[in-house]
């Protein structure tokens, strides 16, 4: 099969791919197939759709869900009619969902039932003028397939350029707002031609593959592994959401042979009793990311699942991998890549600068850097933070600390920026600080992320209390829960007299942190 094919933008994907393969099954969702032929034919009734509710090139529509084979059917009109989609995590809190909805000025709503609760509806943007339902379930509003399936299904005649935005991701900010990453069709084209470039078995894909999509396509890697899936032609089980048990089941019944999970959705398949009695002989190659895996957990997956690993790190603002570690560097001896993040992918550029921005030589910590294909073109309607972030020469600056051995292998050992990690998901602290600051019995807070055996790293809140007070960990659990996802609230809180704090008064983040993690060689986990 192709590794790569002659396309420009993701606009030109579904006709080709409807040509090239036809009746061949491009998405299963829970017993619904449907053929490549039939998503071309069905992203350019929603690409007709979207022009007939009056949007124009350049326009948001969001989108608010799990996941669902109609979620691709709608990125693909969006993009075949040069409309923006803007997914947005389901697990997030009526005020993070309404926040997004405002700030991408979205001018339609594609969501599943379980969302049209009055907390949204009710509050919502002036500029969302229009809702679909994208699932089964009665509701007053029209269903997608009804709406998609009364439109002309001749593709709108336009003409796009690689430097086009594609898609809009929301990724969390240190100031406690999410920002839209503009990710373009060059983005998502190029990093695919970089990765079949390396010629390497772990990047070839074959036509009987069968990918699985169970990262939540809010995020880049589920969004991304769904469109590079459709890229090589290669058939996918599309899941509402991870559950092991699942993920099990299309392994076991579905012929699934290739996926891509955080460290912590891994943990939960391999201690499931029924991975024991489960073939896992047509795994070809698991990566995993999001976050480092223990060497133990790695020890622990590889004897389970007896397959080929790769490990990639990225971010939403390099649409995802960026440096990959092969399955040859998986060895579990006293090899030192294994502590590695790997090497970058052809074409990117990874530096280490220092806290004055000069580049520092192998072996020393700094920030980590890059100039790729994959980086972003800014964030929506926010040119101060786009200038932090990438600067005038084209490097972004990652937020993460790390160093590059002698051999290019990229080591993370912290996070200049804060964030933590907690199985896959990106919070920062300022987020639930901010959310958790409102308790009326509650002084002053700070978050750290702390190490944990399950998510990686947990959220924890070190309290002081209003004089008086006797606030208890689960009220401010349960508060914090009210205004932030429940996956970013807490989940202990330690109450201390007073903060460690510099002469000019701010909370010295590190002084509380580093005891939850001393004795580790590295402040991730």
């Amino acid at each position: 099969m192709e590794q790569t094919i002659p396309i420009k933008t993701l606009a030109e994907l579904p006709p080709y791919q409807a040509r090239a393969l036809g009746a061949k099954r491009a998405l299963r969702f829970e017993g619904r197939d449907t053929s490549f032929a039939e998503f071309d034919r069905h992203t350019a009734q929603v690409a007709n759709g979207l022009m007939e509710l009056g949007l124009k090139r350049g326009d948001r529509i969001a989108y608010l869900g799990r996941n669902s084979d109609w979620y691709f059917e709608l990125l693909f009109g969006a993009i075949r009619a040069g409309i923006v989609l803007s997914p947005i995590g389901w697990r997030l809190a009526d005020p993070e969902i309404l926040f997004i909805l405002e700030n991408s000025q979205a001018k339609a709503l594609f969501v599943e039932h379980e969302f049209l609760r009055p907390a949204i509806t009710d509050t919502l943007p002036a500029t969302v003028t229009t809702l679909i339902a994208m699932d089964k379930h009665a509701s007053k509003h029209e269903r997608f397939d009804a709406w998609r399936d009364r439109q002309s299904n001749t593709a709108p005649d336009f003409s796009f350029e690689p430097d086009d935005v594609a898609v809009q991701i929301y990724t969390s900010g240190t100031t406690g707002r999410p920002k839209g990453a503009m990710l373009t069709h060059r983005n998502f084209i190029r990093m695919r031609e970089l990765l079949a470039a390396q010629g390497s078995e772990s990047s070839k894909y074959y036509p009987d593959d069968i990918a699985l999509q169970a990262m939540p396509v809010s995020h880049v890697g589920g969004t991304s592994t769904g469109v590079w899936a459709l890229y090589h032609g290669i058939s996918s089980v599309v899941a509402r959401q991870f559950d092991p048990d699942d993920v099990l089941g299309f392994i076991r019944d579905e012929g699934v042979n290739s996926f891509f999970l955080v460290p912590a959705a891994l943990q939960r398949i391999a201690r499931d009793p029924r991975a024991q009695t489960t073939d896992f002989s047509r795994l070809r190659f698991i990566i995993y990311g999001g976050s480092p895996m223990p060497r133990e957990l790695l020890a622990e997956c590889m004897k389970v699942f007896k397959c080929g690993f790769l490990q990639g790190y990225g971010m939403t603002e390099t649409c995802a991998t960026i440096v990959q570690l092969p399955p040859e560097d998986h060895v579990l001896d006293d090899n030192p890549r294994l502590r590695s993040a790997g090497k970058a992918l052809p074409g990117v550029e990874i530096a280490i600068r220092g806290d004055d921005g000069a580049p520092l030589p192998a072996g020393t910590v700094g920030e980590i850097v890059i100039r790729s294909p994959g980086n972003m073109v800014g964030y929506w309607n926010d040119p101060e933070a786009t200038a932090k972030t990438i600067d005038p020469d084209g490097w972004l600056h990652s937020g993460d600390a790390g160093y590059l051995d002698d051999d290019g292998y990229l080591f993370i050992v912290d996070r200049v920026k804060d964030m933590i990690v907690s199985g896959g998901e990106n919070i920062y602290p300022a987020e639930v600080e901010n959310a958790i600051y409102g308790h009326p019995d509650v002084s002053e807070v700070v978050v750290i992320g702390v190490p944990s055996d399950r998510w990686g790293e947990e959220v924890k809140a070190m309290v002081v209390a209003k004089p008086g007070a006797d606030p208890k960990a689960e009220s401010i659990i349960d508060w914090a829960k009210k205004h932030i996802a429940s996956f970013k609230a807490p989940k202990s809180v330690d109450f201390i007299a007073a903060l460690p704090k510099s002469g000019a008064g701010k909370v010295l983040r590190r002084e509380v942190r580093d005891p939850f993690w001393k004795g580790r060689d590295r402040k991730v986990n």
